[in-house]
């Protein structure tokens, strides 16, 4: 398939660029054989190829195999680092692995490999997907504590984790650090935030967020204004009129927006649309 010497310097640039192609196109499959004909060969793999190889199976979906690319690439004694360990780490969350992701961050320790904002962050996504909330932030509390910095993706994937299991007080706190560590929430954030207060039956949250999304020059998608409908449901609140009018109108009402407010603010102003105050 390849058509070069063994063990030949062109050979491993050869091989190289092949298989890096394979992983932008995720032709995971072409890069397995890729790898097993440069083993044949006898040309020299370094981390760098199984590596690739991992990567391309990872975005075809074939956690797996990334994973059994990269347990082979430490059998043949190459040095695992922060960068093959992140790749693992994401392999397990796309394939929804959370207790393989959670083994692997806990191997890093043990080979005394510091995990960074990458590795907590798909660890977190992993715990996500799994429905693990306390475990994802377990490891937002781990990330603190090594003076590492939570960034948008690591909030994110916590405030998701959240709304999956139904801890709508734990998902507004998240957002509110987000503003307080200046990160800006994104779409992802917000709706994650909004389908939880809608599954606490908080609907005056919901649309505190819906407008708070607005002021911060973030178009609300058809996830944010349907999770914001049905809070309004579930509150059997007459402001769900109000959620299908801003909904069909668009982004219409943006020309008066301002500084955006974080949803404790809100609370603390009083706003609402009906009945009570809203509280913390």
């Amino acid at each position: 398939m390849l058509g070069i010497g063994r063990g030949s310097r062109e050979g491993v640039i050869s091989l190289d660029a092949s298989i890096k192609n394979c992983g932008r196109t995720k032709q995971w499959s072409v890069a397995l054989r890729l790898l097993s004909e440069g083993l044949r060969l006898g040309v020299q793999l370094f981390s760098g190829h199984y590596m690739a190889t991992a990567s391309a199976c990872r975005k075809g979906g074939q956690w797996q195999r990334a994973l059994s690319v990269l347990s082979d690439m430490w059998k043949a004694k190459l040095e695992p680092d922060v960068i093959s360990y992140n790749a693992g780490i994401s392999a397990c969350e796309k394939g929804e692995q959370w207790q393989a992701a959670l083994a692997l961050l806990s191997e890093m320790r043990e080979t005394k490999l510091e995990p960074n904002v990458i590795s907590y962050s798909a660890g977190m996504s992993a715990c996500e997907k799994g429905e693990q909330w306390q475990r994802a932030l377990a490891l937002l509390s781990e990330m603190r504590e090594a003076k590492l910095e939570p960034n948008v993706i690591s909030y994110s994937a916590g405030v998701s984790a959240c709304e999956k299991g139904e801890q709508w007080q734990w998902a507004l706190a998240l957002l509110s650090e987000m503003w307080q560590a200046r990160l800006e929430p994104n779409v992802i954030s917000y709706n994650a935030g909004i389908s939880a207060c809608e599954k606490g039956e908080q609907w005056q949250r919901a649309l505190a967020l819906l407008s708070e999304m607005r002021e911060a020059k973030l178009e609300p998608d058809v996830i944010s204004y349907n999770a914001g409908i049905s809070a309004c449901e579930k509150g059997r609140a007459v402001a769900a009129g109000t959620c299908a009018a801003e909904r069909d109108a668009g982004g219409e009402a943006g020309a008066q927006r301002h500084q955006p407010q974080r949803w404790d603010q809100r609370v603390r102003e009083g706003a609402s649309s009906g009945s009570g105050r809203l509280r913390c």
